[in-house]
């Protein structure tokens, strides 16, 4: 009697440890910054010099300035009119959220940069291994992506369009979805 009102109290245990995280999952993926927009989020670079500050505001130094209108960055954080932003390298800092747009874009495999020659990502015609490549992208390459369903992404790079999968670029999330 006393074993199986211990196993049932270690079931019990398991299943609220279980649940807890689950919720505590459901709850980081809704998390909303003070703007309602979800934190973290991929948006892109709208001017072409931007600034990168160490904090929110003018009066914080200038760590770096990015020269690339349409470069994808995440949203990690929200103060008052300042978004913290981290790139594809990593690199984190603040900018006035007037110089970002919700356009998204992607680099493809960043992480794959300076691995050798011949590694690619495939541009596919259609939404599946199987299909043909459009192009094959070299890792760093930046693409305007205009819709995911959450293992592909439809992207545009240079004249070539097509379907890329969604884990071989960072700019969404695995298993993000929008249109």
């Amino acid at each position: 009697m006393r074993r199986t009102v211990l196993k049932s109290c270690l079931v019990l245990a398991v299943a609220l440890v279980v649940s807890a995280g689950t919720i505590e999952f459901a709850q980081a993926q809704a998390a909303k910054g003070p703007s309602g927009l979800p934190l973290p989020r991929f948006v892109t670079l709208k001017s072409k010099r931007v600034n990168l500050r160490i904090g929110p505001g003018t009066d914080y130094a200038v760590s770096w300035m990015y020269l690339k209108t349409g470069l994808p960055v995440e949203i990690i954080q929200e103060y008052d009119n300042w978004r913290r932003i981290r790139d594809a390298d990593g690199t984190e800092g603040w900018v006035n959220q007037s110089l970002l747009s919700g356009q998204r874009a992607a680099i493809a495999a960043p992480w794959m940069k300076g691995k050798g020659k011949g590694v690619y990502v495939n541009l596919r015609r259609e939404s599946q291994p199987s299909s043909s490549i459009v192009a094959k992208l070299e890792p760093g390459v930046m693409i305007s992506i205009g819709e995911c369903n959450g293992e592909w992404c439809f992207a545009k790079t240079d004249g070539a369009e097509g379907w890329v999968a969604q884990s071989e670029i960072w700019g969404a999330y695995p298993g993000e979805a929008f249109k």
